[in-house]
């Protein structure tokens, strides 16, 4: 989503671009993605893309094979805001249940090898397996609600949705505001942020969920999913089920981390080996869905490592 580069939550920036000029151009460019005719975001100059908005016009009434390639116009302009919602809607907003976790072909727009945004140029990774990464997350909202994002998805700033700026999308991946130990598992489906101090741009929803909509930015980590690394949800029933968290090359180091958590939250925890090699901590039994989400957090605010929730033992 092209647009919200503009974009800067709860601050004023001086714009490049007049919204009317920005909203054709990101439509030329996702068409033009979309006919393979030149690579996806590749920007030009103001008046080039004035240009080639008023040609799309006069192609849109004939191009087909591209799905929404000649939708209506966005029409929002000015700078981007929340949506006017009550506490109770925003209460029940923050409690959205996270997205499940499944394994998504790479969308056919929205994935070029690199793209150019104000002359920098952005490679695309082949794989998203094993992304980490730790910076500041912004949101998108009002503004953009309803317009197409990069993979060509309509733009839900209620959804559990974000852009990301080189990963391969859609793909999942949890993030965790490190100020306040909130989570969230997000599908990232767009392009973004193009502000260099910025990692992830969320959508309203998630940011409402992790507890920065007012502030307009946070510190967050973030950590791709595959089906197999989403948290099994726990359920009413006799089987125990134990956190599992960390790598640490020897017995000392995981000690030492499962001290500093014990000297933290009352829970059971104990040093296991890894069949692969090393250590790692265990946690439980977890008993109840509030304890499991804040044994959670702690254990991604502490660095320790993505903690997964396992059945037995």
């Amino acid at each position: 989503m092209i647009g919200h580069l503009l974009k800067t939550p709860q601050e004023s920036v001086t714009r490049p671009l007049r919204a009317s000029t920005l909203q054709m151009g990101r439509l030329t460019v996702f068409v033009l993605s979309c006919l393979k005719r030149v690579p996806v975001f590749k920007w030009v100059s103001s008046p080039d893309l004035a240009r080639n908005g008023l040609m799309l016009l006069a192609m849109m009434g004939v191009l087909t094979g591209c799905v929404g390639a000649a939708t209506q116009l966005p029409t929002g302009s000015g700078p981007d805001r929340a949506p006017n919602l009550t506490k109770s809607q925003r209460d029940t907003l923050a409690q959205a249940p996270d997205p499940v976790v499944t394994a998504l072909p790479k969308s056919k727009t929205g994935n070029p090898e690199q793209y150019e945004v104000w002359g920098k140029t952005y490679r695309v990774t082949d794989s998203a397996e094993g992304y980490q990464a730790e910076g500041l997350a912004s949101w998108y909202g009002a503004k953009f609600h309803g317009r197409r994002t990069s993979s060509g998805e309509v733009f839900n700033m209620y959804r559990l949705t974000a852009a990301h700026r080189s990963l391969p999308i859609p793909v999942f991946a949890r993030v965790t505001n490190l100020q306040n130990g909130r989570s969230t598992i997000v599908k990232i489906n767009d392009r973004g942020p193009f502000h260099e101090n910025r990692i992830i741009d969320l959508s309203y929803g998630a940011a409402v969920k992790l507890g920065f909509e007012n502030a307009g930015t946070a510190k967050v980590r973030v950590e791709t999913l595959t089906q197999s690394e989403q948290v099994v949800p726990l359920q009413e029933d006799n089987e125990s089920r134990y956190y599992h968290a960390g790598s640490f090359n020897t017995a000392e180091e995981a000690q030492s981390a499962l001290q500093q958590m014990l000297s933290l939250e009352a829970v059971s925890g104990q040093v296991v080996a890894r069949a692969a090699g090393g250590f790692a901590l265990r946690f439980g039994p977890v008993s109840s869905s509030a304890k499991s989400e804040r044994l959670r957090a702690l254990l991604l605010t502490l660095d320790i490592g993505l903690p997964k929730l396992v059945l037995g033992r």
